[in-house]
């Protein structure tokens, strides 16, 4: 359906909008987090879409800092769940308690909300819980919603969960199942910084630091921008793209590369599809551009792509990496010829 003129006017100044918001909150985050721009873009990335986030680094790299960070530079509440060994489900969602009313001396059962009722969850090093309380908040990232005792609450929106992880110390952890490593949206590395900006973090971190942020971003702001996000077109021909590049990655398909026959166990799955056009739209209006490009696509690929990869034991004798694949995809698989 064809938009009027006011629409059309609307909508131009919310993409308007959405790019001085993207600046704004760049500013404000290199308050304190030096040379990590693009692991900030991808963030807002998801966050403009509606998806969760795994955030992968060595110890030591500023994740949750960068977490924390980003929550204070956005009007939303935050809270943040250290996962532990003996965490319980119930810990995460809250849980039933008896309260008494003192005047008629009634007992009630009534609901004390747990931590994940925020708008953004920081869970702190989520594979060192064990599975059925991952699975709590996994529900709640794929439902919006947790049920305690037959009741579902409704969690806030916005609602987004950014979950941390080292890809050392890998012993006593319980590393995330496929199918829930699946819904996350984006596999955020952050690696170590160039030696310039080093010196700077040393520098701002060793001296006295009195920093303050300037929050213009909401919740109903962000929400309005995950609504024109998913009104941004993609001409059919970027979309095949993005699908022949996921189909590529799974070895069952017969004109799959024979380097991915090789070396892939399973490839990614149709959440990859829809999160690369996803991803690649939410990349264009930050871009001011309402059309998705084949460069967003391929621009995506790698964190949408590396978690959903799982390699072999021929690629783990010869240290082939997941990025490593999907260079060569990205490499292999045609453009289209109609262009955007």
């Amino acid at each position: 359906m064809a938009l009027d003129t006011q629409e059309i006017i609307k909508e131009d100044q919310l993409l308007d909008k959405l790019v001085a918001a993207r600046e704004q909150i760049l500013h404000e985050v290199r308050k304190v987090i030096i040379g990590q721009d693009e692991v900030v873009d991808q963030t807002l990335i998801s966050l403009f879409v509606g998806g969760h986030s795994l955030v992968t680094g060595a110890p030591g790299l500023a994740k949750t800092l960068l977490i924390r960070t980003l929550a204070s530079v956005l009007e939303l509440s935050f809270k943040r769940i250290q996962f532990t060994p003996d965490l319980m489900p119930s810990d995460i969602t809250g849980t039933d308690i008896i309260e008494e009313d003192r005047s008629t001396g009634r007992r009630e059962l009534e609901f004390i909300h747990g931590p994940v009722f925020a708008n953004i969850i920081l869970a702190d090093e989520i594979n060192r819980t064990p599975p059925k309380t991952q699975a709590a908040l996994l529900e709640a990232m794929q439902e919006g919603s947790v049920t305690v005792q037959g009741t579902t609450y409704a969690l806030p929106k916005p609602f987004y969960v950014l979950a941390t992880q080292n890809p050392i110390e890998m012993e006593g952890t319980y590393p995330l199942p496929e199918a829930q490593l699946d819904r996350f949206m984006f596999n955020i590395n952050i690696d170590y910084l160039s030696e310039d900006d080093e010196v700077d973090v040393v520098n701002q971190t060793t001296s006295v630091q009195d920093i303050s942020f300037e929050r213009n971003v909401t919740g109903p702001d962000i929400l309005a921008f995950q609504r024109l996000v998913r009104r941004v077109p993609a001409a059919e021909s970027v979309t095949r793209y993005a699908v022949k590049l996921v189909g590529a990655s799974r070895p069952v398909n017969d004109d799959s590369p024979d380097y991915i026959k090789r070396w892939v166990n399973w490839g990614a799955s149709l959440r990859a599809s829809q999160f690369l056009i996803l991803g690649g739209k939410a990349r264009a209006v930050m871009s001011g551009r309402y059309n998705v490009s084949v460069e967003d696509v391929r621009a995506l690929a790698y964190p949408i792509l590396r978690h959903r990869i799982l390699l072999n034991f021929h690629a783990e004798s010869e240290r082939v990496k997941p990025d490593d694949v999907i260079r060569r995809l990205i490499e292999s698989v045609p453009e289209p010829k109609s262009g955007l």
